[in-house]
């Protein structure tokens, strides 16, 4: 337990200490200790409003350094005295508030302390009750009486309320406290006799009394209360019928009052439709309202129903009553379709082939004052019938409409969701007279606006017509053409302004007159609202350029480009010789565009400028123009700006330029037989061999014909084959007694004889033909046999000369090739001489070597049993041979042998040396 008191005392003292610092000041009526000192209000802390008030401070004890002060409502107050080194007094003039609060510091160097504080309390005394009134129904035991107690006294006020006989006798006595109303028993009271009700009200500062009361008790009884029993609005959203519960009398009258939300009340008399039921106007639509309503006993009840019912109440018992506001009904308007007729226009369009016409129907949205909601869509009725309706989209402001020929009238009309405006009419029809004449097109300093008047015609210019006046139509567009803009105007109005437009774009402005006989003709005019420098320069051209004179003709700008009126066009010539003189020459802005100018001699370059009001504009293409050359040359000519013309033909030349040279050199190329060869070769070369290789072909064999035949192969006969040997194998050791061609290579372009080395060797090769390797009489190829054998010679000398072009380069090659052919027959007995080999193989005539640079073939050294197909596939074909040829220097020695057909044979001219 002595731990739990321990603990209790410290939180007390905490939050005691918590106090002292953060809430000094005690409230009214509470002292507090305080060891630095106390403060004192003369005449009291409870003051009448607007008095002066004088504040002591006293300290315990003097305290050097530190100065006392005092502060009301946190500020510094001036007015002091100090009396001694522990008291000071200040002086409060004139104080206000009925609140206050007044703290006394000692204050040090950069340090406070709070001596004591104290709240000052203001009052005013009770004015005066005003106003009394009380009333009672018929049906209630108590009698209602109130008053207006007047301004407010910031302190607590008493009312003494006493009911008295004119005698004196006091029937009835009650107090009750800040209020303004009191309840008194009605059974105590006659009501016949007449009753002082007096109120008395007092508090610190006074007491005030009311003028007495007559009290009549059979005249204070009101009407029962009513109650709104339902609000209907029908199909009206301006007007609202509330149904209520009265009494059954001829003398009472109902009365509405009504507020929106957070608004005042508004006293209505209404429209009484019949007993219990009446009709308020003048409403706003989707607007929720507050109702309430009550019932007077005289023709006056409005007046008096627009006063409080305390104003009603007088000293005399002979006055009208008015019964309490009922409680009230809240109540939701509907929406409101639009009343008003839409403003409508119309702009035709195509006529059609069926006879109808595309009308372009404008409309105006309808005020959003004159209709709640949304527009949902709007509707174009064709015909007075309304039987044909087109639907236009909510958002649109016109329409495309077909017009069929027998439609004499079309009209527009709002759609919302709580009705429909009224048609309006589009007027269609001429009238075939002339309306009102623009007088001025004056646009505004803003740039943005023009201010559009015309003269105005009186009624004696339509009554001549046979038409009445109706209104006036200003239409407006861009130019090029954009949407179409308008305004519909009163009838009287001879002037408008025109807002929203663009700087630098042209208007077509227009007045029409609508009458009852249809729509005038135009007045026409076109404006800027505010002038531009032009975006570009005129085009321009020459037409004919002489020593000192040059006709040019040059075309308007766009209307967009030029963004004003154009003033005039300046000429700039600058001659195009060392000098570089530039002249310039102004023309007209309207007129001819095509003028003749004198102009310096020699080449010239021409540029165009237009200005407008604003200024000139930048200059157009500049052009180049030289004098006619004289007769028998080509005339001058007139070319465009380098950077933007020449350079793009150009390229176009220089391309097709090198696409045709190209062409050129690989058709000429392709005529070249030798390079027709050659890539053919090549093309040989890279595919596999398969593709390419001839098959013997049985039936061409001269061998296998003569033994069929069962006949002996003439000698004299050059396209048959050699009598038939029988094949045998030899040995390794007997191989050495037949000749070998020894083929001795060095690389071209080196100039020395190269060392026999292997063929494998990447320098010089040594290849060793045998010339043993057997008889084969399929394997050469006869290129030219069946028709080609038949050929002229006038082609075959073609074809030769052809082919020379060829083999000239390489006809040393073949000549040191033949040149170098030795034979050696030292170790075979059967070694034929070189002559004799020529005369079979080796011709020595520009034919043969032909037939050799095409198909020379060269044999490597067999194994000791060489198969046919192995054989075979050591033969070389003409690709080898040609690359063989081309890349190295050959040096052959042939030794004796019969080679009957290793060479093959693959032109003409092979024959022509056989025989």
């Amino acid at each position: 337990m002595n731990l739990a008191s321990a603990v209790w005392e410290c939180v007390i003292i905490l939050l005691l200490g918590f106090s002292i610092q953060r809430c000094p000041l005690p409230p009214a009526g509470c002292q507090r200790l305080n060891q630095l000192g106390r403060l004192t209000v003369q005449p009291a802390p409870l003051f009448l409003i607007g008095s002066n008030l004088t504040v002591y401070c006293h300290t315990t004890k003097c305290h050097r350094g530190f100065t006392i002060s005092l502060e009301l409502n946190d500020e510094a107050v001036r007015d002091r005295r100090k009396c001694n080194c522990t008291t000071v007094m200040f002086n409060l003039p004139t104080v206000r508030k009925p609140q206050s609060i007044v703290v006394c510091k000692l204050k040090g160097y950069q340090m406070s302390k709070i001596v004591s504080g104290l709240d000052l309390h203001g009052g005013l005394p009770p004015d005066k009750p005003e106003n009394v009134n009380c009333e009672t129904t018929r049906s209630s035991d108590f009698i209602d009486c109130s008053w207006r107690s007047g301004q407010e006294t910031h302190l607590s006020t008493t009312y003494n309320i006493s009911v008295r006989r004119e005698n004196g006798i006091q029937m009835h006595l009650d107090q009750i406290q800040d209020a303004e109303k009191v309840t008194v028993p009605r059974g105590i009271l006659d009501k016949n006799t007449k009753y002082q009700l007096i109120i008395t009200a007092y508090n610190h500062f006074g007491v005030s009394q009311s003028d007495p009361f007559i009290l009549c008790v059979k005249d204070i009884v009101i009407p029962e209360t009513p109650h709104i029993i339902q609000i209907e609005f029908g199909n009206s959203s301006i007007a609202a019928m509330l149904q209520w519960n009265t009494e059954s009398s001829v003398h009472l009258k109902p009365y509405i009052r009504l507020r929106t939300l957070n608004g005042s009340w508004e006293v209505r008399e209404g429209t009484e439709l019949r007993e219990g039921l009446i009709r308020v106007d003048d409403l706003r639509p989707l607007t929720e309202y507050e109702f309430q309503m009550r019932t007077c006993n005289s023709t006056s009840g409005l007046t008096h129903a627009r006063t409080p019912s305390s104003a009603l109440r007088s000293t005399s018992c002979e006055r009208s009553l008015c019964s309490k506001w009922s409680p009230p009904v809240v109540g939701r308007s509907p929406g409101k379709g639009p009343s008003q007729e839409l403003h409508v226009w119309r702009m035709f369009s195509s006529l059609q082939a069926n006879g109808s016409w595309m009308l372009t129907v404008l409309w105006k949205p309808p005020s959003p004052e004159d209709y709640s909601g949304k527009v949902q869509q709007y509707k174009i009725f064709l015909a007075n019938d309304q039987k044909q309706e087109v639907s236009c989209p909510a958002t649109s402001s016109w329409c495309l409409v077909p017009i069929p020929p027998e439609v004499q009238a079309v009209s527009v009309s709002a759609v919302t969701l709580y009705g429909s405006s009224p048609p309006a009419d589009v007027p269609l029809r001429h009238s075939g007279v002339f309306g009102p004449v623009l007088r001025e097109l004056v646009p505004a300093a803003n740039g943005s606006a023009v201010l559009v008047s015309w003269s105005r015609l009186g009624a004696k210019h339509w009554s001549a017509t046979g038409g009445e006046l109706l209104h006036h139509v200003v239409e407006w567009i861009s130019v090029p053409a954009t949407q179409l803009q308008w305004q519909k105007l009163d009838k009287d109005q001879n002037n408008t302004s025109i807002t929203g437009l663009t700087a630098g774009v042209r208007y077509n402005i227009s007045v029409y007159a609508v009458t009852t006989r249809g729509v005038s003709a135009p007045s026409s005019g076109l404006v800027y609202s505010k002038e531009q420098k032009p975006l570009s320069g005129p085009c321009m051209s020459v037409l004919v350029h002489k020593a000192r004179r040059i006709l040019i003709r040059w075309d308007e700008l766009p209307v967009d480009q030029r963004r004003g009126f154009i003033t005039n066009y300046k000429l700039y010539i600058q001659t195009l010789d060392s000098s570089n003189t530039v002249t310039s020459v102004t023309l007209p802005g309207s007129g001819p565009r095509q003028m003749w100018f004198a102009c310096p001699e020699g080449a010239l370059a021409l540029q165009l400028t237009a200005s407008t009001s604003a200024g000139e504009g930048p200059p157009g293409i500049s052009i180049s123009s030289q004098p006619a050359a004289p007769a028998g040359q080509p005339s001058a000519a007139v070319l465009q700006s380098p950077l933007k013309t020449q350079t793009p033909i150009g390229m176009v030349i220089l391309i097709v330029f090198i696409i045709t040279l190209v062409i050129a050199v690989t058709v000429n190329l392709m005529c070249w037989s030798c390079v027709r060869e050659r890539i053919k070769q090549k093309c040989i070369s890279w595919g596999p061999a398969w593709l390419v290789e001839d098959l013997p072909k049985p039936g061409n064999s001269n061998a296998i014909r003569l033994l069929e035949e069962g006949s002996e192969p003439s000698l004299s006969f050059t396209h048959s084959d050699p009598p038939l040997s029988p094949i045998s194998l030899i040995s390794s050791e007997e191989r050495d007694m037949y000749p070998v061609i020894h083929v001795k290579v060095s690389q071209n372009g080196s100039g020395q004889p190269a060392a026999e080395t292997p063929l494998l060797a990447s320098g010089t090769r040594t290849v060793i033909v045998d010339s043993h390797i057997g008889y084969k009489p399929q394997i050469a190829t006869l290129a030219s046999q069946g028709e080609e054998e038949k050929e002229s010679e006038e082609e075959r000398i073609a074809a030769s000369e052809e082919e020379d072009i060829c083999s000239s380069a390489f006809g040393g090659l073949l000549g040191g090739l033949l040149s170098s052919v030795e034979v050696d027959s030292s170790n075979s007995p059967l070694g034929p001489t070189l002559s004799s080999v020529g005369g079979l193989l080796w011709p020595k005539t520009s034919e043969t070597t032909s037939v050799l640079d095409r198909g020379f073939l060269v044999g490597r050294r067999g194994t000791d049993s060489p198969s046919l197909e192995s054989q075979q596939d050591d033969i070389m074909t003409p690709d080898m041979a040609d690359a063989c040829l081309s890349q190295y220097t050959v040096e052959t020695s042939l030794i004796s042998g019969y080679f009957p057909q290793v060479a093959a044979v693959s032109s003409a001219p092979l024959f022509d040396t056989q025989r």
